[in-house]
């Protein structure tokens, strides 16, 4: 009973429509009804700008972390309940939550906070590879693609089973979830950003 809780827990943890909360609470907007219509920090940051963006993002990325370590503040150690796999139920929360209709975000940013809730030197560095693709392609739909790649690639190389399998699943999602992205990457009308 105790193991579907924290299950169920985790799952409403990523439904919290950060976007759509930023965005009808400080600027009066339904993000969903801007842009991409996505309630993920890409579109936030399209639509309300660059505060909101980061505010969102850091939300998301909170959402993954706190469920990952869900099972340590129950008490529960890494052999009895993987913290790995809790988080998946905050990323599926984040990409179909319950809160929102069931249309949420593409889960990169919820996906990125798993990973600093249990392997912190594998989140720096798809930060890093994240924001140099970026620097040079200026497409975050690219940029998020490649850094789910690089988590697998890096799993493969210096993780254990549990790591391989989760980021393998995450990177898929990600990767899933931008099929639209890629289309219009390829038709060249993705948009890009010039910040960076």
């Amino acid at each position: 009973m105790l193991y579907a809780l924290i299950f169920i827990l985790a799952y409403l943890l990523g439904s919290i429509p950060s976007g759509l909360i930023v965005g009808k609470l400080f600027y009066g907007k339904d993000i969903r009804e801007h842009g991409s219509g996505n309630l993920g920090a890409t579109n936030t940051f399209r639509t309300l700008g660059m505060k909101a963006g980061i505010a969102v993002t850091l939300a998301d990325i909170l959402k993954g972390t706190l469920a990952t370590c869900l099972p340590f503040l129950f008490g529960f150690d890494i052999h009895e309940l993987h913290p790995l796999l809790v988080g998946i139920f905050a990323v599926i929360g984040h990409m179909f939550p319950i809160f929102a209709g069931f249309r949420g975000g593409k889960a990169v940013a919820t996906s990125a906070g798993i990973l600093l809730g249990f392997a912190p030197v594998l989140f720096l560095v798809v930060i890093g590879v994240f924001f140099i693709s970026l620097k040079l392609s200026k497409y975050v739909s690219l940029s998020s693609i490649i850094a789910g790649i690089s988590a697998f690639i890096y799993s493969l190389i210096f993780g254990d089973w549990p790591l391989i399998a989760v980021v393998s699943a995450l990177a898929f999602f990600v990767i899933y979830r931008h099929r639209a992205n890629i289309q219009r990457i390829r038709n060249k009308t993705e948009p890009k950003v010039h910040w960076i």
